[in-house]
């Protein structure tokens, strides 16, 4: 079945991007969070403005979370290079100094897992406070979202709505490398996602360490790299998204990002170009550009020693740093077979982008 938008009764302004026959509040528990379309609330362009990242604050041995005490808490690796588990910690009970330090955790490990979480039923109110702790909350320009919450990216694909697998039909994958909205002047930092319906088997997302992904490149390619910026385009989504009958409620914008940035509070550099993004490298001539540009984008998707691959349960909640990481959802299942996969994401705008010597973005 393919999507189809209701507009709402009571509101006119508002679209459904569900069917709403196949959903009752007995069939589907968090029906509130199913996706729509506000297509009337326009914004401006984000203006610039101060950012000030919680890992500043944080004690770098962070004992608020690795030393509470509590023998049920565990704090452990998933791969050497990417990717935290954190069992026996509610996000929804951390205090200001553990938020703080889990900033800082984020930053070092790209991606923080926590598993049995009671988040999804803490309410959008204290979602969004709680996500909004770590930076001013994103946006999304063309994206479905919930009612009456519209900074929740919606993530929802069923038998009902298609649309986010009928985007790549022509492609022989699905998987693509991203960093969230990176077209923004000042792109995101800290994203939080939780899954409120999984299916019976898939739907795993990867990360891959763009600290990593840099510190592989040769030295020569290094220093090439560490003095270039990168164009990043809005456009191509919001022209998708206009030819597909989707409203646009914030105007395109494009960025010049540098190529290879320097993490606020690690120190770290990492790659910021993204296949999802990423059009080309200012000041190169177009065989150039698209040369380097098609050899990190492979680099980034095909080096499986620098990425981790996470298995979601509708109890897990995923954050991750869009400044060291890029990532990928894997949509290997049938929805006719395998179920609901269905998710609300919060973002979190950071500062402008700043590369090597003070290199900064420009627009």
């Amino acid at each position: 079945m393919s999507t189809t938008l209701t507009k709402e009764e009571t509101t006119p302004a508002v679209v459904r991007a569900f069917d709403d026959t196949a959903h009752s509040e007995l069939q589907y528990a968090y029906s509130a969070y199913l996706p729509v379309y506000d297509t009337t609330t326009t914004f401006p362009p984000t203006e610039p403005f101060d950012h000030q990242d919680r890992g500043l604050s944080a004690d770098k041995s962070k004992p608020h979370l690795f030393q509470t005490g509590d023998p049920s808490v565990s704090i452990t690796k998933l791969t050497p290079r990417v990717g935290s588990e954190v069992r026996g910690l509610q996000l929804s009970q951390l205090s200001d100094v553990q938020k703080d330090e889990l900033a800082l955790l984020i930053a070092e490990r790209g991606v923080v897992v926590f598993r049995d979480q009671d988040f999804k039923d803490i309410g959008p109110g204290k979602q969004k406070e709680f996500a909004g702790y770590f930076g001013r909350l994103h946006v999304h320009p063309v994206g479905a979202h919930v009612k009456d919450h519209i900074e929740f990216h919606n993530i929802y694909l069923g038998a009902d709505n298609l649309y986010r697998l009928q985007t790549r039909s022509t492609k022989l994958t699905t998987t693509g490398y991203h960093s969230d909205v990176s077209y923004e002047h000042q792109p995101p930092g800290v994203t939080l996602l939780t899954l409120l319906s999984v299916p019976s088997s898939g739907g795993d997302t990867a990360w891959v360490s763009q600290v990593a992904a840099y510190e592989r490149l040769s030295d020569p390619i290094k220093k090439l790299l560490e003095g270039l910026r990168a164009e990043h385009s809005g456009f191509p989504q919001a022209e998708r998204a206009r030819a597909d009958g989707k409203f646009v409620r914030r105007e395109p914008v494009k960025s010049e990002h540098p190529v290879v940035r320097v993490h606020p509070v690690t120190g770290e550099k990492a790659l910021f170009v993204n296949s999802g993004f990423t059009k080309r490298i200012i000041g190169l001539k177009d065989e150039e550009s698209d040369a380097i540009l098609q050899l990190l984008f492979k680099h980034i998707s095909l080096s499986q020693d620098i990425q981790v691959r996470v298995k979601w349960d509708d109890r897990t909640v995923s954050l991750w740093d869009n400044r060291v990481t890029a990532h990928t959802a894997i949509s290997d299942y049938d929805t006719s077979t395998d179920g609901l996969r269905h998710g609300i994401r919060l973002t979190t705008l950071g500062e402008k982008p700043v590369g090597l010597d003070g290199l900064e973005t420009v627009w």
